[in-house]
Formats: C-alpha cells, structure tokens, sequence
C-alpha cells in the first residue's frame, strides 16, 4: 500500500492482539488559497517569529513552555514530550461495546480505514470484524496519535473496519443552552402532514458525488473574471445579507403547496427564497413560482 499510514500499533481485546494499521479515510477538499498582500508596494506579508527587545530568532532556539505564573514558563523540549509513556501509544484496548445509535453524532470527529498489519493478522482480524457486525455493537477505546490521546469508535466496514475519533464530553457544548428559548407549541396538524409528504416525495439514498463545493467555483469565477478586468473590482452579489424588515411574514402553508406542486428536481429552500417577493399577493396567487421552477 502507497499511503503511509497514521498509525501502527495492535488491537487488544482482553488476551488477543491483532497488529493494525490505520489509513485516514478521508482527504482535503478543492479549496482556493490566499495570501496576505500589502496593497501598496504588492508584496506578499511575511511573518517572523520575533522576542521583544531581541528581534527574530531562529527556530532551532524555540521551545514549548507551559506558563504557571505570569512570565514564567517550564521548557519542554520535543524529545521530552515524545517520550510521554501512554500505553495507548502502541496498543487500541477495546473496553467498552455500545450500540452505534448510543453514540451522538455530533461526537464524531474524524475517520481511519483499518488494515491488518500483515497475513499473520488478518484471520483474528476478520474475526473481530464479523464479531462486531453479529453483535450489532462498535467497540470503543484510546489510542495515542499525533501528540495526543483520542477517544475513538471501531466498527465494522466492507472487508475492513473504520475507526473514528470521538471527541470528548468538554469538547462538546451543551445543547440545552441554545435551544431553551425555543417553545413547546405543537405545529400545526395540516402544516405537518405537508411537510412530511415534502419529505417523503424527495426521500432517497445518499450520493455524495450529487453535491459540488459551489463557493469555490464561484471563487475560481470571481478569479477569473477579476483576472480579465486587470484587477479592477468586481462584486457579483450586491443584494443584502439580511431580507429587509417586514419581510419575514411568511405564507408557510402556501409555501408547503408551493414546494409539493413543484418539480422534483427543484430544492425547496430556492422556493422560500422567493417568498419575500410574494408578500404582497394573496396566498392564492402561485403561478409565478410554477413558471419559476
């Protein structure tokens, strides 16, 4: 295998160890790069690492402190913090089983296809693979990666197994204080059967590869356009951040109808986007929308 992996080490569950390799699952999307420019000489800004009343210093002389008083610091250098002894550093302990649903999305952080290490490992390998799969459980534990020890989930994937770091409970903010101030009104019973069915008609299977990161081709378009202009300003969107005020009226009943009657291939929220324009018609008064879709 090409990759380099992310980490080497065994899964151990109770007297088993099975030597593994993890690969990251995933990689960096299409993104466009910029630099800091001092507009008027049109230079690139750099950036030293600099100690006042010395000036810049080279990177060799620099190292971790940890402050514990104001303006006091202990030192640690590189070797010293590699050499922290984790058990988890070389060994994924499998010590808790859980339902996949037991675990809150919002945990999840990142994702690594697992390999056994060699032929050697692969029977136990395969062994806890399908264990997992009969059991309907993901096995969680911690592994030490990067400089840092992660919670993370293992569960059963194709011929392979996906492990995924978890982040912790400090890492995650309670979801109660932004969400007290919503009410405890029931919708609308006509209101909610329109949406369902809304749902229901534009229910399918996921398919990534439907959806196109389109902030950066507008960006590569904005690059572009700014390109054959000789650098002249171009501002393609004008319109306001915020809908104006006494725009949030919305005929959310119309809206629904709207949205059924339209084609399937027409995303419900370009719908609402319109319904400012709306306003001032009577609820009754949809052709336009259809003439739109």
């Amino acid at each position: 295998m090409a990759a380099r992996p992310s980490w080497r080490g065994q899964i151990r569950l109770a007297l088993v160890s099975i030597p593994v390799e993890i690969f990251p699952a995933t990689k960096a999307g299409r993104s466009i790069a910029f630099h800091q420019v001092h507009e008027p000489s049109g230079q690139r800004v750099r950036y030293e690492k600099v100690v006042p009343g010395i000036g810049p210093v080279d990177r060799d002389e620099i190292l971790k402190g940890y402050e514990v008083e104001k303006g006091e610091y202990v030192l640690l250098d590189p070797e010293e913090i590699e050499k922290v002894k984790l058990e988890s550093r070389k060994t994924l302990e499998l010590t808790q089983f859980v339902d996949l649903t037991d675990i809150d999305p919002i945990y999840y952080d990142k994702p690594y296809f697992v390999v056994p290490a060699d032929d050697l490992a692969e029977e136990a390998f395969v062994v806890l693979r399908e264990a997992l799969k009969k059991a309907g459980k993901v096995g969680i534990g911690q592994l030490a990666m990067r400089g840092q020890e992660y919670v993370v989930s293992l569960k059963p994937c194709g011929r392979g197994m996906v492990l995924e770091t978890l982040r912790y409970a400090d890492e995650v903010n309670k979801a109660s204080s932004y969400f007290r101030d919503i009410g405890d009104a029931k919708p609308d019973p006509d209101l909610l059967d329109l949406a369902s069915t809304l749902i229901d008609k534009k229910a399918s299977g996921f398919d990534a590869s439907e959806f196109q990161n389109r902030y950066i081709d507008a960006l590569k378009s904005l690059i572009a356009e700014k390109i054959k202009k000789k650098g002249k300003r171009v501002i393609q969107d004008d319109t306001p951040d915020r809908p104006s005020k006494g725009s949030n009226v919305i005929d959310l009943m119309a809206a629904l109808k709207k949205s059924l009657d339209a084609g399937d291939r027409t995303p419900a929220r370009k719908t609402a986007a319109k319904k400012p324009a709306a306003k001032k018609a009577p609820a009754k008064k949809v052709a336009p929308a259809k003439k739109r879709a």
